[in-house]
């Protein structure tokens, strides 16, 4: 498909071409910087409860694996309801900095207060709160992150907050150990809210650089605008993402997982929890890695193979944690492939929709990516953690290594419209 005339950055190869264009002089950028300074402090904040949630969960308030998964589930649905409801908000340059900063916020607020919950339906109100929030700031930061970083550099840009968000997460368990140990569970998921506080401070700053480069004189577009996303290729690359995110289980299972599997012998549940955060940091910390070497990718190569890479390396993930892995350094494998398949799938998602749509129609865009995203989350982990205690876990994530294999065939036999022409 050729560039939309709106917004030359769309490739000439279609949803799923190469971008052959040579690679901007200044990609990073202040406000490109300041995003990725957004998504390392919330992340870091909210991974802290994130970490702890199973355990809190389990062992303090006495719930099942479960409750965990309807959750999580429930929340990354409202997730998407919010991105979807936010995203056309978010075609509107002026509102962006508002909706971001305020979402933030109240990702902070919510998260620090599940410490304070005493029964399980309240846990699901704060974090469904808290996801529900974070889902009206999404489009709005990928919309400004967008704006700010050349269209050759889509790709790094993105990676670059997408490892953001991953050494967060690597921070913010990391903290959650040392806390859990200094002041106890229900304590240290407190402090969750404080890195939030610094990260409505970034997105402001990337808001204001925005402004200076004079994006706000774009044509304001209301609604979803479906019939011009669909002209410009985005309904057709939504369904390998689709089936991807069908078999995206929510992280916190997979530390549920590695908690049971490592809680044996010896090893009380305390030391237990210890290392299996620990192995979620290392998740995050490759997740990081990938995904910052995967923008760079993404911009010399084609999103497909970037995005078929990540679903196998996810199968790869999820057939590791079906198995009964009581080896640290197992698991240590299995958490290395499922960050490695994040890292690039993320990364080639948001630099696809950055790719195919001119600004006024970004937030349409990402809205529709995020409720995808979020529906297909909420229907895999509740279905997992159903069959997680109905059957087994390895049912639960055999179940979720089909979907993944599914996209990487969909990826696979994508090709682009040119392409079918001849």
């Amino acid at each position: 498909m050729d560039p939309t005339p709106e917004d030359q950055s769309a490739p000439a190869g279609g949803p799923w071409g190469r971008n052959d264009g040579p690679p901007a002089p200044r990609w990073l950028t202040r406000g490109v910087a300041s995003v990725g300074l957004t998504s390392f402090f919330s992340d870091s904040g909210h991974e802290i409860a994130t970490a702890l949630l199973p355990t809190f969960l389990i062992s303090t308030l006495h719930a099942s694996a479960a409750s965990l998964g309807l959750i999580e589930g429930v929340s990354d649905a409202l997730t998407g309801v919010a991105k979807l409801v936010s995203g056309p908000w978010s075609n509107d340059a002026s509102r962006r900095g508002r909706l971001a900063s305020g979402g933030y916020l109240g990702t902070a607020l919510a998260t620090g207060a599940i410490g304070l919950c005493m029964a399980t339906w309240q846990v699901g109100v704060l974090r469904a709160f808290a996801w529900t929030s974070r889902g009206v700031r999404s489009p709005a930061r990928d919309t400004l992150l967008a704006s700010l970083a050349p269209s050759e550099g889509f790709g790094r840009a993105f990676g670059l907050e997408r490892a953001g968000d991953n050494l967060g997460a690597v921070v913010g368990p990391l903290l959650a150990a040392g806390l859990v140990v200094w002041v106890g569970i229900r304590p240290a998921i407190y402090f969750a809210f404080l890195p939030g506080l610094l990260a409505a401070a970034a997105i402001s700053v990337a808001a204001r650089e925005s402004r200076r480069h004079g994006v706000s004189m774009v044509p304001r577009t209301w609604g979803l605008q479906l019939g011009a996303m669909r002209d410009a290729g985005v309904i057709r690359a939504l369904i390998p993402i689709a089936l991807f995110e069908l078999g995206n289980v929510a992280t916190t299972l997979l530390i549920l997982r590695a908690t049971q599997l490592l809680h044996s012998g010896p090893t009380t549940l305390a030391l237990a929890t210890l290392l299996a955060i620990l192995l979620y940091s290392g998740h995050n910390l490759i997740g990081a890695v990938v995904a910052f070497l995967g923008g760079h990718w993404l911009d010399r190569s084609n999103p497909r193979v970037v995005f078929g890479t990540g679903a196998a390396l996810y199968c790869l993930a999820y057939l590791g944690f079906s198995l009964n892995l009581h080896s640290p350094l197992e698991l240590l494998l299995a958490f290395a492939l499922a960050g490695s398949g994040i890292g690039l799938a993320e990364t080639a998602e948001s630099t696809l929709f950055a790719r195919l749509l001119p600004d006024h129609l970004r937030g349409s865009g990402f809205g529709l990516l995020g409720a995808t995203q979020a529906t297909g989350d909420f229907a895999s982990s509740t279905v997992v953690g159903v069959l997680y205690v109905a059957a087994s876990p390895t049912v639960g994530f055999a179940y979720a290594a089909v979907w993944m294999l599914l996209a990487v065939l969909a990826a696979v036999g994508m090709r682009a419209p040119s392409q079918e022409a001849n």
